[in-house]
């Protein structure tokens, strides 16, 4: 039986995951997911695409705030929960213009020092509403600062199935999801339209373009041309390699890992065709 096996949030985009038992899923995807983003001085957001060195950064949520510590060194820093100002900045996430509050000044310059570029830490308030592109889900979804979308799925038949193909197996954590789902044949997620789960209903809206930032490990912050080189040689549709399956959703509540997924629609696969693996 297909069900949810890991659940994983960003709190800070591009920097660490946090791995979660449970997770209220609000209007704008998981709790915490994606409210903080870094920016640096012309207000463009920073991400492991440039700055891999930000997958570097460890994150425990705790009742003051959320605990970062960068690993190399152990030193850490909380950020609170709510911003400590009241200023507001307009950003730009992939044309996708969207608020946010600056924190503190402390943990702009702590995130400066380390990651050697002047930058600050901006919070999305619960007024800063940034809708979804209405042209794969219609009006009221709203996100935080992901890159498009609320959640993002992916099966562990799908991850396994890459790593027969590899060299060297890489982990979940590569491609940054939110719901990882167990029990399920390779790339269903691909045809994924409707399911509920935790009595919230789930709707695959788009695949997942991927891009260099896959290359990234998250645990040495090493870069290279895999998994990207070779999902290309199978999951390339007009020039972008897709992996994982974008959701809206409808209603609020709580998911948990062993939650089983009530499959309610399935779709043609927007994707090529799996090939087989040649030994």
């Amino acid at each position: 039986m297909a069900h949810i096996s890991q659940l994983y949030i960003y709190p800070v985009k591009s920097l660490g995951a946090i791995s979660l038992q449970q997770s209220e899923v609000t209007s704008r995807g998981l709790r915490y997911d994606r409210r903080w983003m870094l920016i640096d001085e012309k207000n463009r957001f920073l991400s492991q695409r440039k700055y891999p060195q930000m997958s570097l950064f460890h994150l425990i949520l705790q009742e003051n705030g959320i605990k970062v510590t960068y690993q190399p060194t152990g030193q850490h820093i909380i950020i609170p929960y709510k911003p400590q100002t009241n200023t507001v900045v307009e950003v730009d996430v992939w044309d996708s213009l969207c608020t946010g509050n600056y924190v503190s000044e402390e943990v702009d310059e702590w995130f400066s020092t380390l990651l050697n570029i002047t930058c600050r830490l901006i919070y999305m308030t619960d007024d800063s509403l940034r809708q979804v592109d209405e042209r794969y889900a219609g009006p009221g979804h709203i996100t935080s600062f992901s890159d498009g979308y609320p959640i993002l799925l992916i099966s562990e038949a799908s991850l396994a199935d890459l790593n027969t193909r590899l060299t060297h197996p890489v982990s979940i954590n590569r491609f940054r999801p939110n719901i990882v789902i167990k029990g399920t044949e390779a790339y269903l997620e691909d045809c994924l339209q409707h399911f509920e789960a935790g009595g919230i209903s789930f709707y695959g809206v788009k695949p997942c373009a991927r891009c260099v930032m896959i290359g990234v490990d998250p645990l040495t912050a090493n870069t290279g041309a895999e998994p990207l080189k070779t999902l290309a040689s199978y999951r390339k549709v007009n020039n972008k390699i897709y992996f994982g399956q974008n959701l809206i959703h409808k209603g609020e509540g709580t998911i948990s890992i062993g939650d089983e997924l009530n499959i309610k629609q399935l779709g043609d696969a927007a994707i090529v065709k799996v090939v087989s693996v040649q030994v």
